[in-house]
């Protein structure tokens, strides 16, 4: 062979194995890039990612209070009862409050506040902000798979063995969700994110499963839209004269009775839900000269706190809607229930009544696991 064809051959073969080299080494850099790019721009875990847990499922009792417990007395008294490895406590108070000896009769609730929390105005949207925050405590922990939102006047009307089965059983979440038809309080400033037909009403007090508070906890989008649009209209003030009529004609909306269930029905979640609260109120209309009508809740004294009161309030089998006209029969997993495990609004005294007598008593666990007829 010519010397100038085997120089040819040999440059050719130099240059194939650049080529080859050449090309590895750019599939590295691509493969290194790649890799840089999803480690540094891939979405941050959500809280939403469910850990594996040992031992039993746990109810969290999130306690939403202005500053302290002041039924801490007939919740020790529920709690002492109750296995401890099924429930956990947390309690969003005024920041920089501390539940110790000093400031609480149980020590239940030693420590069990949260850490993060904030000053917190009835009507605004810093409440559903504590709500989340709770939520948020309570998702560390993956043990916990039910999760109980209840005020500082709230009172347990049964046993715990009775309320862990009565909400373990079910697979469902219970939050009282209805349309809000006749009242002036969506805002249209909230479309296209939150349309009129997904706007719902509601009790705050709810009880859900963990993938429902999951959802609460990861949402950005709607909580925004309430905090720009859904706010309580300014309350009538003598001094302002005729400014009144037209402040009156502003939405007057409550976030914490229209947040959860509006974004359960985003989510396209209804299906999923018993909707009623499990939690008790009596409610009463009441009109001032220069107030509207308006439904406030009663507050429980130690002389209707009577036994026959509490024993008609757990009787209560169903509850109506008159918006859309329906009955919710009270069930958990398909077998009839009472509709109600607490109840707001009781006065120490109150509370002092049904410790002192009882109230506060079993139902067999048994009738909440029998096959429905």
């Amino acid at each position: 062979m010519a010397p100038a064809a085997r120089g040819a051959k040999r440059r050719h073969a130099l240059s194939r194995k650049m080529l080859i080299l050449f090309s590895a080494l750019l599939s590295c850099v691509v493969v290194l890039v790649v890799a840089s790019l999803f480690r540094f721009h891939s979405p941050k875990p959500s809280i939403s990612i469910s850990r594996v847990f040992d031992g039993p499922p746990k109810i969290a009792f999130l306690f939403l209070v202005r500053r302290n417990l002041p039924l801490d007395f007939l919740w020790d008294s529920f709690f002492q009862n109750a296995d401890v490895s099924r429930f956990s406590i947390y309690v969003h108070s005024a920041p920089g409050f501390v539940f110790d000896e000093s400031t609480t009769r149980s020590d239940f609730f030693y420590g069990r506040q949260l850490g993060n929390s904030i000053q917190v105005l009835w009507g605004e949207s810093s409440m559903i902000q504590a709500e989340r925050l709770l939520l948020a405590a309570a998702l560390e922990d993956p043990a916990n798979q039910r999760f109980v939102l209840l005020s500082d006047s709230c009172v347990p009307l049964y046993n715990f063995s009775y309320v862990y089965n009565y909400v373990m059983v079910s697979p469902r979440s219970f939050v009282d969700s209805f349309l809000d038809a006749k009242e002036g309080r969506y805002n249209p400033k909230m479309s296209p994110k939150i349309p009129r037909e997904k706007w719902r009403k509601g009790s705050q007090w709810i009880t859900i499963v963990r993938k429902h508070a999951e959802v609460i906890v990861d949402d950005d989008g709607i909580f925004s839209v309430f905090k720009k649009y859904c706010k309580r209209r300014p309350p009538v003030d003598s001094r302002n004269g005729k400014l009144n009529l037209k402040l009156q004609k502003q939405h007057n909306c409550i976030p914490d009775e229209h947040y959860v269930q509006t974004l359960l029905a985003m989510h396209g979640l209804e299906g999923e839900l018993e909707r009623r609260t499990l939690t008790y109120t009596l409610w009463n209309q009441s009109a001032t000269k220069m107030e509207n009508k308006g439904w406030h809740p009663m507050t429980f004294s130690y002389s209707n706190a009577s036994p026959q009161r509490i024993n008609e309030i757990k009787g209560i089998s169903h509850v109506y809607y008159e918006t859309e006209y329906r009955i919710e029969w009270c069930h958990t997993n398909s077998t009839s229930a009472p509709c109600f495990l607490f109840a707001r609004k009781f006065s120490r005294g109150a509370a002092m009544r049904l410790l002192s007598e009882e109230v506060v008593d079993n139902l067999e666990v048994s009738a909440l696991l029998a096959t429905p007829p």
